[in-house]
């Protein structure tokens, strides 16, 4: 099935929502939605990270397998396909179609096809790589780039290691996903 702007199968966001709240790290059967993005979406799929859904992005393993090995991905990993090429959206088992190329643009026909298009209370996914995030207590020690984790909420990804916070970026995204409401 495709999901295009304006129409199709509609989701009610209860797969990001969850009632987990700010400080919780992230589950992996949290989230219900499971997306693989190919190569032309790689800002989307950070922001939709940052709205903590599953985001696996075809860069991110290395150079775009191809068509083929894309879709066999999205079967075997239990993913929705999201793509601006219209004919692999039509050919992929469940699939979204994303026409735009600005991201806000993105977002918006991401929202049309019915997922929920918010920030959580807090970082569930890393925006880097995709894993799970875990809150990173007062006493841990952090990079340099980090803020004091006894002054404000940090998280670190279980995968790579990176360290988040509700800083400027958050802020700049929130304002953007606002905006096209």
């Amino acid at each position: 099935m495709v999901d295009a702007p304006g129409g199709g199968e509609t989701r009610d966001g209860d797969g990001v929502g969850g009632d987990r709240t700010e400080g919780d790290g992230a589950e992996d059967d949290d989230v219900t939605d499971r997306l693989l993005l190919d190569a032309m979406l790689g800002k989307l799929a950070t922001y939709l990270r940052m709205c903590g859904y599953d985001t696996a992005y075809v860069l991110d393993d290395g150079p775009d397998p191809g068509d083929e090995a894309l879709l066999e991905r999205a079967r075997t990993e239990g993913r929705t396909l999201v793509t601006r090429d219209e004919q692999l959206a039509g050919r992929a088992d469940d699939g979204v179609l994303v026409t735009a190329r600005a991201v806000t643009d993105q977002l918006d026909e991401f929202a049309a096809a019915g997922y929920a298009v918010e920030l959580r209370e807090g970082p569930v996914r890393c925006g880097a790589c995709n894993g799970p995030l875990d809150a990173v207590g007062p006493d841990e020690s952090v990079p340099a780039y980090a803020p004091d984790p006894g002054d404000r909420s940090l998280w670190r990804c279980r995968d790579c290691g990176q360290v988040f916070w509700k800083g400027s970026h958050w802020d700049d995204v929130a304002r953007r996903i606002d905006a096209g409401e």
